[in-house]
């Protein structure tokens, strides 16, 4: 049966996990900020239908980076999908994150809505790019999705964000990505990680999202890459069945990384 009331999705991107829980990056416990997050996400009710995890999971790329998302997130009890980013280390990530509640699906539709991840990673590199067989893939997931609302996630900006450091670490072959979008007007949203920062811009009918990371945060259109003092978070999405959706970006209280 489908639910008539909105599909509320939270998505969660750029943990940066060690094998540690205390070891810390750029200054920060990436465990303990990643904890505080989902302390917050378990206050929210009624709690989300599913967690979206946009890549940059682990920033060791060990197993028990890997092992740590998974005892992290299970006691929520939420679905979660994920991609990987250009810090996972896919192989391990495909072993470990195939136990409940971590789905290894890359396109399903709850709501009305169709979900479709992709992975944007391109070995021994930075930035980002979709192979021809995700963009073949993409194209015929679309054709099939009739009228129904499209929300696609991947790790990779496809957009620049006004910050050269990290726009030439995009997504590369973005206009072939967004050729493929633009044709299809059931898209609602692209998401992507990997900027750690938020960011929205409205391309045709489509709204592109950038969400902040569960550790370090960027300061937008910084030249070159500055730490932005402001708090960890994530996104939350509410998807209506009509097509409709609004989106909210929320902060935890966390240390933060010292100046």
């Amino acid at each position: 049966m489908t639910p008539v009331s909105p599909v509320l999705v939270a998505q969660i991107t750029d943990t940066h996990l060690f094998a540690e829980i205390d070891r810390e990056w750029k200054g920060l416990s990436t465990a303990r900020t990643l904890q505080a997050v989902l302390d917050r996400l378990q206050q929210i009710q009624p709690p989300p239908d599913l967690l979206l995890l946009t890549g940059d999971l682990s920033q060791d790329e060990t197993p028990e980076s890997y092992q740590r998302l998974v005892s992290l997130i299970a006691p929520l009890g939420i679905p979660a999908y994920w991609i990987p980013g250009n810090h996972d280390n896919i192989p391990v990530m495909a072993e470990i994150l195939n136990q409940s509640p971590l789905s290894p699906e890359k396109s399903w539709m709850l709501g009305n809505w169709q979900f479709l991840l992709l992975s944007s990673v391109e070995a021994g590199c930075d930035g980002g790019r979709l192979s021809p067989e995700s963009l073949h893939w993409l194209d015929s997931q679309l054709q099939q999705t009739g009228d129904r609302p499209v929300i696609i996630a991947l790790h990779h900006h496809p957009l620049p964000i006004d910050s050269e450091i990290m726009d030439g670490m995009m997504l590369h072959n973005a206009d072939e990505f967004l050729a493929i979008v633009d044709r299809y007007p059931q898209i609602k949203i692209v998401l992507c990680g990997h900027i750690h920062q938020e960011f929205q811009q409205q391309r045709g009918s489509v709204t592109y999202l950038g969400t902040p990371s569960t550790c370090i945060q960027l300061l937008p259109k910084s030249h070159p890459i500055i730490l932005d003092q402001i708090p960890p978070g994530f996104r939350l999405l509410e998807l209506a069945i009509d097509g409709t959706w609004n989106t909210r970006v929320e902060r935890v209280a966390a240390q933060l990384p010292p100046d």
